[in-house]
């Protein structure tokens, strides 16, 4: 089950056959008064493609060349674009990416503005981490046909799941993935399957953009039409957790886990759960599970006590320039293991149990109000929530950094867009 990296990303389409061209036909005979073209001075250009080689070793094909491939249908050697396009699509799903690029390009040599084949190529160049390559294969379907369900599947997954990791990518996916649902609702499609992974792809696209009340909608259909996937339950579990509904939440990654037993990812918003709980035991049991399955996803937490959490951010406060220094007598720093209820549950839509700090209060040239209570003005940080997030010492301490500075945009009026402009996201 491949994840973005937020939950640290990571959460990719699920991931040569050769008909021999038509040979060229030979030019016209010159008339009799034309003049002889010169000789070439220069050897034809498929010499390049013969590099020499070391004494005693086999001739070296130049780079990019690919051996023959073999029939994409090797029963069929007359098989129309349209079976060959199946059978890449087919090939796609089942994970065998090289057959599918095969069948793809041998069906587009026969018929080039075939979309299915152009989808089926632009998902195995993807599935191949040729995702330029995939890009302009998914270009050029939409081009022909802007409502293709399959083309737009395989762009939305490779921006939502492939390039997730920047928000243009992420919106990019996302408009593909909403449009794609639309059109397999529609005849002459009506294909519920497709559109479930579609809506799939346009929650997980909303959650990583922390807009979990956007995503939920689309997840609940996903789950409908694809009630035994594991990827759709568990992501809709992810918009449960950041949305506070954490019994629901709870309810959700266990039926993921009873699809996928060994997962990774559910195993660790489980552990996250049971911490939210004081289940300090049961949390560490499935955090370290987590860790032991995908290592490379969830590092070792930074062993930091309150105590050296606290330095650090002390540190962090010391290196400000002095206008902020003094801005913070507005806005004590405070320092907190996890977000507490009623902070996460003051906005609607809730905050994310996973935010690293908080402001709290108006801005800086805003009266307190009694609502604001006896404290107007604050800010903290989340000490689990930022061991966690960084992979070492020295990220934390940058961490902390960009969110003292994030918090304090906040106390003189800045919003969330305007601090992700500047970089403090």
């Amino acid at each position: 089950m491949v994840r973005p990296l937020r939950r640290a990303a990571g959460l990719l389409l699920a991931a040569a056959c050769t008909r021999s061209p038509t040979p060229a036909r030979a030019p016209a005979e010159a008339p009799a008064q034309a003049t002889a073209p010169a000789a070439r001075t220069t050897a034809p250009a498929v010499a390049s493609l013969i590099r020499p080689s070391s004494p005693g070793q086999p001739p070296r094909q130049s780079e990019g060349v690919r051996p023959r491939p073999s029939p994409c249908l090797p029963d069929e050697p007359y098989a129309a674009p349209s079976a060959l396009s199946e059978e890449a699509l087919d090939a796609l799903d089942g994970g065998d990416s090289e057959h599918a690029l095969g069948c793809a390009d041998e069906a587009l040599r026969i018929a080039p503005r075939l979309v299915s084949a152009l989808a089926a190529r632009g998902g195995a160049l993807a599935a191949s981490g040729k995702l330029d390559d995939a890009r302009l294969a998914f270009a050029r379907a939409l081009a022909i046909d802007p409502d293709d369900p399959r083309a737009l599947l395989g762009a939305a997954e490779l921006y939502v799941r492939r390039l997730g990791g920047a928000r243009d990518a992420l919106e990019a996916g996302l408009e593909y993935a909403v449009r794609g649902a639309r059109a397999a609702g529609r005849p002459p499609h009506k294909a519920g399957e497709l559109a479930a992974r579609l809506e799939l792809l346009a929650g997980i696209a909303e959650n990583d953009l922390g807009r979990s009340h956007l995503a939920l909608g689309h997840l609940d259909r996903a789950v409908a039409g694809r009630p035994e996937d594991a990827d759709a339950v568990y992501e809709r579990g992810v918009a449960l957790f950041e949305l506070c509904r954490f019994d629901e939440a709870q309810r959700a990654f266990e039926r993921a886990l009873a699809l996928a037993p060994d997962d990774a990812w559910t195993l660790h918003q489980l552990g996250l759960l049971a911490e939210r709980r004081g289940d300090a035991k049961r949390a560490d049991a499935l955090l370290a599970k987590a860790r032991a399955l995908a290592p490379a996803d969830f590092k070792p937490e930074l062993a930091l006590d309150e105590k050296a959490f606290r330095a650090e951010v002390e540190a962090a406060v010391a290196a400000l320039p002095e206008p902020e220094r003094k801005a913070l007598a507005l806005a004590p720093v405070e320092i907190q293991d996890l977000p507490a209820p009623d902070d996460l549950l003051a906005v609607d839509p809730p905050l994310s149990p996973s935010i690293l700090g908080l402001y709290r209060g108006p801005a800086e040239d805003e009266p307190c109000t009694t609502a604001d209570g006896p404290r107007c003005r604050s800010i903290v940080f989340y000490r689990k929530n930022l061991v966690r997030f960084a992979r070492d010492r020295g990220e934390l301490t940058d961490q902390v950094r960009v969110t003292l500075l994030h918090e304090l945009g906040h106390l003189h009026g800045e919003s969330d867009d305007e601090l992700r402009d500047r970089g403090l996201e």
